[in-house]
């Protein structure tokens, strides 16, 4: 187990804490900034296992499974939560979701034909979108609302873009699943 790998775990270890934190007012109004703290920290593991992995060459397959996944569970995570704080729309999160879906559903049928299928750029900038989206939520700072719908919608346009860019690039990965 490496350091890249202890990161992701421990971005999945954080993430009910990050739940509780969100739901509840079990710290008062403290509850909200310990939950972006949380989510902060979380979302910054993200960056860092990735940078530590390619520099020292510590990329495993669990690695490459799980990083992902965390992402996924914690942005979810977190998009769920928005849902119930009333500060997202549920189709909004569906769309998000549905992407995720269909990009995992995407990455099996490659795996079961040999083909790994790396992250591009606009799923990369649709993460960090995302990620600084629910910053941005949770703070909930009506001086930066402006900056918040720019957020809403770039994260939105980010998933549907790098949603079309992935099959468009992928769509032979189709073909080989027997489709």
């Amino acid at each position: 187990m490496n350091l890249p790998n202890k990161l992701t775990l421990l971005r999945v270890i954080m993430i009910p804490f990050f739940v509780w934190f969100i739901l509840t007012d079990s710290l008062g109004d403290a509850s909200r900034y310990a939950a972006l703290a949380i989510f902060i920290v979380a979302s910054l593991t993200d960056l860092l296992d990735g940078k530590i992995a390619r520099k020292y060459n510590l990329v495993t397959n669990f690695g490459k499974f799980m990083d992902p996944l965390a992402d996924k569970l914690l942005v979810c995570s977190a998009l769920i939560c928005l849902i119930q704080t009333g500060q997202l729309p549920a189709w909004y999160v569906i769309v998000i979701i549905s992407r995720e879906f269909i990009i995992s559903g995407f990455r099996l049928i490659a795996s079961d034909n040999g083909i790994v299928i790396a992250a591009s750029y606009w799923g990369k900038f649709k993460t960090t979108s995302q990620m600084i989206l629910i910053v941005l939520l949770i703070l909930n700072i009506p001086a930066l609302s402006l900056v918040t719908q720019i957020f809403y919608w770039a994260a939105l346009i980010l998933t549907v873009v790098s949603l079309a860019d992935y099959i468009r690039k992928n769509f032979q990965v189709l073909s080989q699943g027997g489709f």
